[in-house]
Formats: C-alpha cells, sequence, structure tokens
C-alpha cells in the first residue's frame, strides 16, 4: 500500500492543478457574460491557465480569451448606438479586438490538433472564423480603430491594424471565404502602404506599393507614393523609372511629368526635357501645367516667342493659373532689363534713348500681367516681389511710382 502512496498524491496534486485552472477559465468566462461584464477581472482570472502546462494547450483557454476582448467590443458597440459616445474609449475598444484576434489564432491552431483517437474534431473553428468576419466587414470594428489611430498621427500602430485587416482573409480558419480581390481588401492594402509611408519605413512602403501596382487601385497615388519612397532611398534609377511608368499609366497627371522633366533639366538635358513635354502634350494636348511647363523650357532655351505662347496657351485652358501670367510677364519683363543691359554699351544717344525706350514700352507691358497674377493669387510673395521690380523701373512715369510706395508699404520692404 505504501508503494502506490506517492504516485496517487502526485496524481491528485496534478488533478487538482487542472481542474483549478479550468476552472479559472470557466470563471473569466462567466464574468464577460453576467449583466454587467467584469472584463478586467475576466483577464485576470484567466492568466494563471496560460502558465498551466495542460490549460495552456487547450483551445477553449485561447477561445474564451478572445471572447473577453471580443464581447468587450461588442458592449461598447452597444453604448455607441445608444449614442453614448463619451463612455467608449476608441483605444481600449480597438486594443481589446486585436487582443482577442490573437486568442482566436491560438485556439484555431490548438482547435485543428488531433484528439487521442487521432481525429481533428474542432470545437470553436465556426465561430471563431464568424467573429473575424464580423471584424473584417462591419466599419465599426478593426476599420474604425485603424482610422482612429491614422487620424492620431499614430502611424506605427495604424498600419499595424490594417496589417491585420489585411492578413484576416489569408488566415486558415477563412476557408478562402473572404476574396482579396474587391474594392474592400485593396483599400486596406492600400491605407495599410499609406500608414507604412507615414512611419517612414520608405523599403517596407516600396514593397506594399510594388505589390499595389499589380492592383490597378488608385494608381495614380500608389505610383507618386512608390516614386517618392525610392527619390528617400536615393534610388535615382528606380525613381525615374517608376516615374515614367507612373507617367505611361497617367499621362494627364502633370505631377509625373513635371518631376520627370526636373530631372533632365538638373542634369543639364534641357532638350531631352523639351522633347519629353512634347510627347506629352501630343497625348494630352488640354492639360494646362504642361503649357506652363513648356513655357518655362522654352524660355530657358531662349526661345522666348515660344515660351510666351506656351503660356498664353496654358492661360486660355485655365484663366486662373496665377504662374502662368508671372512666367508671361518675366520672359516680356526680362527682354526689357537684356536691352538696358546692352544699351549701356550704345554710344549714340537718340539709339540709346530709342532703345530705353523699348524697354520701358517691355515694363509696362508686363505690369499688367504681373497684376492680374497677383490678383488670382494675392498671397504670393514671389510675384508680388516681381512686381515691385516693375514698379520700381517704371515710378517715374505716370502713377507707377504710387504703385510702388503702396506695395513696398505692404511687403514691408
Amino acid at each position: 500500500m505504501k508503494k502506490l502512496l506517492f504516485p496517487l498524491c502526485l496524481m491528485l496534486v496534478v488533478s487538482t492543478s487542472l481542474f483549478a485552472q479550468r476552472s479559472n477559465v470557466n470563471r473569466a468566462n462567466n464574468l464577460i457574460l453576467q449583466e454587467k461584464p467584469d472584463f478586467k477581472g475576466a483577464r485576470e482570472t484567466i492568466k494563471p491557465a496560460f502558465e498551466d502546462e495542460k490549460t495552456k494547450s487547450e483551445a477553449n483557454t485561447y477561445y474564451v480569451a478572445g471572447m473577453i476582448g471580443y464581447t468587450e467590443n461588442d458592449y461598447l458597440n452597444k453604448l455607441l448606438m445608444l449614442g453614448k459616445e463619451k463612455e467608449v474609449n476608441q483605444d481600449v475598444k480597438g486594443q481589446a479586438i486585436m487582443e482577442s484576434i490573437d486568442y482566436f489564432k491560438k485556439a484555431n491552431e490548438l482547435d485543428q490538433m488531433p484528439n487521442a483517437k487521432g481525429k481533428v474534431r474542432p470545437k470553436f473553428s465556426r465561430r471563431i472564423k464568424d467573429n473575424l468576419k464580423e471584424y473584417y466587414n462591419a466599419q465599426h470594428n478593426l476599420f474604425a480603430y485603424a482610422i482612429h489611430l491614422f487620424n492620431t498621427e499614430n502611424y506605427t500602430e495604424a498600419a499595424n491594424v490594417f496589417a491585420t485587416l489585411v492578413e484576416i482573409p489569408k488566415m486558415p480558419v477563412l476557408n478562402n471565404e473572404i476574396p482579396t480581390n474587391d474594392s474592400t481588401y485593396l483599400q486596406f492594402k492600400y491605407l495599410h502602404a499609406r500608414a507604412i509611408t507615414n512611419t517612414q519605413n520608405h523599403k517596407k512602403a516600396i514593397e506594399l506599393y510594388e505589390d499595389l501596382k499589380k492592383d490597378n487601385y488608385e494608381t495614380r497615388v500608389v505610383y507618386s507614393l512608390l516614386a517618392e519612397a525610392y527619390h528617400a532611398i536615393n534610388d535615382s534609377v528606380k525613381y525615374l523609372a517608376t516615374l515614367e511608368e507612373g507617367f505611361s499609366k497617367c499621362s494627364d497627371e502633370p505631377w509625373f511629368l513635371q518631376n520627370i522633366i526636373n530631372i533632365y533639366l538638373r542634369a543639364g538635358r534641357i532638350d531631352d526635357a523639351a522633347k519629353y513635354l512634347e510627347e506629352a502634350i501630343a497625348l494630352q494636348p488640354n492639360v494646362p501645367d504642361y503649357y506652363y511647363v513648356k513655357g518655362n523650357i522654352q524660355e530657358r532655351l531662349g526661345n522666348l516667342d515660344v515660351a510666351i505662347a506656351a503660356f498664353d496657351r496654358a492661360i486660355e485652358l485655365k484663366p486662373d493659373m496665377a504662374l502662368a501670367y508671372d512666367g508671361k510677364g518675366r520672359v516680356i519683363f526680362n527682354q526689357g532689363v537684356e536691352i538696358i543691359n546692352l544699351a549701356s554699351d550704345i554710344k549714340d544717344n537718340n539709339a540709346y534713348n530709342a532703345e530705353i525706350e523699348k524697354a520701358f514700352e517691355l515694363f509696362k507691358q508686363s505690369a499688367p500681367i504681373f497684376e492680374k497674377a497677383v490678383e488670382i493669387d494675392p498671397s504670393n510673395h514671389d510675384i508680388k516681389q516681381t512686381l515691385k521690380m516693375v514698379y520700381y523701373r517704371l515710378k517715374d512715369i505716370d502713377d507707377y511710382g504710387a504703385k510702388y510706395d503702396a506695395l513696398v508699404k505692404e511687403l514691408g520692404d
């Protein structure tokens, strides 16, 4: 009889411990089902079950742990429906969802383990699948939490939540029942990438945007942010290639063309920039920004009449484009400045005065053009500074002196 005493005591201790931990799991479940749920108490109660050798390997432990967060989120959703927003902490609500997802994943993993007879008889998978679908499909759940984090500039956590939304349809328990090619899923992928961009994790952003390229979702933004990510890591080859690919898909978007041309201009390839621009205009002949850029390029090439004609076309297409007026006025004004500079070498007074008169006519011609630019965009300090120079040149003529004084006072110079 003595030989059986130790093993019997040991078995009694083990059985008592197992019973206690299973009891804790049941008590935790009861705490969330009562009329006034005690979510904090439920979490504390179930903790020891995660340490016990037996219960930490049971699917029920993690299923109940997941149901704590699920029930808390459901409870808070009901408060929102009753108009009690002030009683709901969005972070608490969202963290409850994220916590429960981790537990549900573990519960499902254990639920797929074969029993003593080698059979797989899952008890919780269907309910877990339904809960995850609810988290995914109902906007007031995970999506609302991700947007809350994004809008409060907690981009790292927002990225984690969007990543979870992207992951859910791929979880084995879902059995491919959530499509990964519809607008909802693509939106989650896109917002995940946007959140990653805001964390300054450029390499991860590149990975996500390269994948999004295949989906043809928000194409213009995807290519522009992908290009900026390559630029941020100083990959000039991929930067230019992405700009060119983006332009080929969104030829009516000036942003791509302007950045491509800037690359050419910085490299001194002005003729190449002009050629690229003409190809763009041939594809999209009614984009005002293209003619504005053309005006600037042709001015640099010295083709001033062509430049003015380009600015005029931009104004025709977009009458409120202040920069096009500014560009046209600049070309005309600078011609006057150039005439004065060359006139300094003229010895004959009559010839000299004739050239000066030509210059002043150009200054007077440019003045109303700059005035129109200021009228359209009165907040543009640079245009006002240029207009001040025009008035300075003309201040001894007509009422330009008064205009000059008024603008100097306005600018505080």
